[in-house]
């Protein structure tokens, strides 16, 4: 297994923590996850390709988001990826992050 950052290790275990308390999972709940891995796997991509983290916000401030919480949210992912020291590719990142959510989503209520 590849080296985590601190930072995304702390998601994946706070994510995945609690999920012997699983409930059924809406199409809102699967969609609002596939959506957030595509926000962290398109960050790591921009990390490792030398984009800096301000160009990355930059990008994410000028985009149109369909909801007012998605922008707040993907700057959110976005910075936790600039700061995490992995160096996984970009579509490991979206699967980690896609499971971790979903087991968040079934733990949550």
């Amino acid at each position: 297994m590849r080296r985590f950052g601190l930072t995304m290790m702390a998601l994946v275990l706070t994510l995945a923590a609690g999920a012997a308390s699983a409930r059924s999972l809406t199409r809102h709940d699967v969609e609002m996850c596939r959506w957030g891995a595509d926000i962290a796997a398109q960050a790591q991509q921009s990390k490792l390709s030398g984009r800096t983290l301000y160009s990355a916000r930059r990008r994410l401030q000028q985009r149109h988001f369909s909801q007012p919480w998605m922008r707040k949210m993907a700057l959110g992912i976005t910075d936790q990826t600039y700061h995490s020291r992995s160096r996984l590719r970009p579509a490991s990142v979206k699967q980690t992050y896609y499971q971790g959510c979903l087991h968040h989503e079934k733990a949550r209520h």
